[in-house]
């Protein structure tokens, strides 16, 4: 018997808890979960796999090899195969420590701009090594690639995920990535509908407004989303922001003439329609979280995506079914697209080639990726001060509890201890304090980007007057940002024109490996390269 019928003849909680995909840490035991409000104990999850039927889990944190055994013991427990996703826009590593970590999707729109076929081959290979690599792991839905486009220097959660602020290179570069997935069996996710770009609120704590015109929307927003319609991609997922034009009632999540009227007939997409999660700031002050599922069931969603409880949004739905508020047939219609789609990926091999991961492939195609993209200012390699002269390496980051790009033995920390910077490492998420009269000479790394959960999306203010006060006293060396374009942006109208920079999109140890090749000389740094640079 195939899955669709298999689904469809569900009992109808169970059909109900097919359209459900919950959290679930990448760890295997509870004693290392680090969000309990989100990821449930072993217990609890094994519960809602087995005997509620749940029909995927979203996996975070973990090493690669420990997901391998995790997504098998998901399986283990489920009564029906299981769509298990992972928000992995940069690549497996970018989650799960051992695989390829690719530079963020803006470093192929850099690309782009001066070589768009060259950007497209490398989007199209990033697509296929991370769906080989996450099939390693078990992972079958990559809920990738984030098609907005980020026309907003301030928006604080898109950013460097996106592939730029143009429409067409947007489109051209997310349908590659597509295309490159799609050469093996997994599912692939265009986000967030109808387009997180342009707003300036994160939508993990408050509700965004898209305030522009249906014109608008028509020319911006919507093309990638079309294209990768065309495409054939598989989800889409929607964004939690209200957008006056469509519906000025309902955020797009919850608005059936967004997701009905619009995703589904206008566009004539067909395949799942998922939520982003529900447990998020943006819906959390709209009503209920019962009644967020059954509205998004309304709206049109057929996957609900982390809600807050799912047994009693499981129940609330049974009820919504029963008293005639949502129909049987709406049920069968998302269980039949969710079974559907489960055929594709079921027979897809999984968890049995972890030697497979990181090969010389990935390896290459970063190299080449954060080689096309870097960029400088200035003149390098950088003279070495005199041996008793005083020098610093100041390091910010956003987030100095949150950071796991840096280590005593990455580049951006040893190699200029090596050469006898002393380290200095601040944090955004802190105020920094204005420099001492007589700082030394310095040379300045930025490790700053756009991610979900930060409130800004660049420089803080303290971190802005600190820099200023730095380059008026004339001792900063040389600067290099790993990260925001827009970062690099304010640096080059605020900042002496004259100090010398390294701009790379990526942040991970070996974008710091190559920024700091340019930055200083190989002769001075031959016996250090051999132990540190791979």
């Amino acid at each position: 018997m195939s899955v669709v019928s298999d689904l469809t003849q569900l009992p109808l909680q169970e059909q109900i808890a097919q359209m459900i995909v919950v959290r679930a840490a990448g760890y295997l035991f509870d004693h290392q979960i680090r969000y309990p409000s989100w990821e449930p104990s072993n217990q609890q999850l094994r519960y809602w796999l087995e005997t509620l039927n749940v029909g995927g889990v979203i996996l975070l944190g973990g090493s690669a090899a420990e997901v391998a055994q995790r997504s098998k013991q998901l399986q283990d427990w489920a009564k029906i195969p299981l769509l298990i996703a992972a928000d992995i826009e940069e690549g497996v590593g970018q989650r799960f420590a051992g695989a390829t970590w690719f530079p963020p999707p803006m470093a192929l729109g850099d690309i782009a701009t001066r070589d768009l076929d060259l950007a497209k081959q490398y989007a199209q290979k990033v697509g296929e090594i991370t769906a080989k690599e996450a099939l390693t792991l078990g992972i079958n839905w990559l809920l990738a690639p984030v098609v907005d486009v980020n026309n907003n220097p301030d928006n604080p959660v898109i950013n460097v995920r996106a592939f730029g602020d143009d429409p067409s290179v947007v489109s051209e570069l997310a349908t590659s990535f597509i295309a490159g997935a799609h050469r093996q069996q997994v599912l692939t996710t265009a986000k967030h509908f109808p387009g997180h770009g342009d707003t300036a609120t994160d939508s993990h704590f408050a509700l965004p407004v898209l305030d522009v015109t249906d014109q608008r929307l028509a020319e911006i927003e919507l093309p990638p989303f079309q294209s990768a319609i065309a495409a054939g991609v598989d989800s889409i997922m929607s964004g939690h922001l209200l957008v006056p034009a469509w519906d000025d009632a309902y955020p797009a999540t919850l608005s059936s003439k967004i997701l009905t009227q619009q995703l589904r007939l206008h566009f004539g997409f067909e395949g799942l329609v998922v939520t982003d999660a529900l447990i998020m700031g943006a819906l959390s002050k709209v009503t209920s979280s019962e009644e967020l599922a059954i509205l998004a069931i309304e709206a049109g969603a057929d996957i609900l995506l982390m809600p807050s409880n799912p047994d009693r949004a499981i129940a609330a739905i049974v009820n919504a079914v029963n008293n005639g508020r949502l129909s049987q047939e709406r049920i069968t219609a998302s269980v039949t697209r969710i079974a559907a789609a489960k055929e594709k990926i079921i027979t897809a091999q999984t968890g049995d080639f972890l030697p497979e991961l990181a090969q010389s492939e990935g390896k290459q195609t970063t190299q080449g990726i954060l080689n096309a993209s870097l960029k400088t200012h200035g003149n390098f390699p950088l003279p070495l001060p005199k041996d008793n002269q005083p020098r610093h390496n100041l390091i910010i980051v956003d987030d100095l509890l949150n950071c796991a790009f840096l280590d005593r033995h990455t580049s951006a920390i040893a190699l200029p201890q090596q050469l006898g910077y002393e380290l200095q490492l601040l944090g955004q998420a802190q105020v920094i304090p204005p420099p001492t009269e007589h700082p030394p000479l310095t040379l300045v790394q930025l490790f700053t980007r756009g991610n979900p959960f930060r409130t800004e999306a660049g420089l803080s203010a303290s971190t802005q007057a600190y820099l200023k006060a730095l380059s008026q006293k004339g001792v900063v060396q040389a600067i290099i940002i790993y990260g925001s374009p827009y970062v690099l942006s304010w640096l080059q109208d605020n900042l002496d024109t004259e100090i010398p920079w390294i701009f790379t999109h990526a942040q991970m140890a070996s974008a710091q490996t190559l920024a700091l090749q340019h930055c200083f000389d190989p002769s001075q740094l031959s016996a250090f390269q051999e132990k540190y640079f791979v």
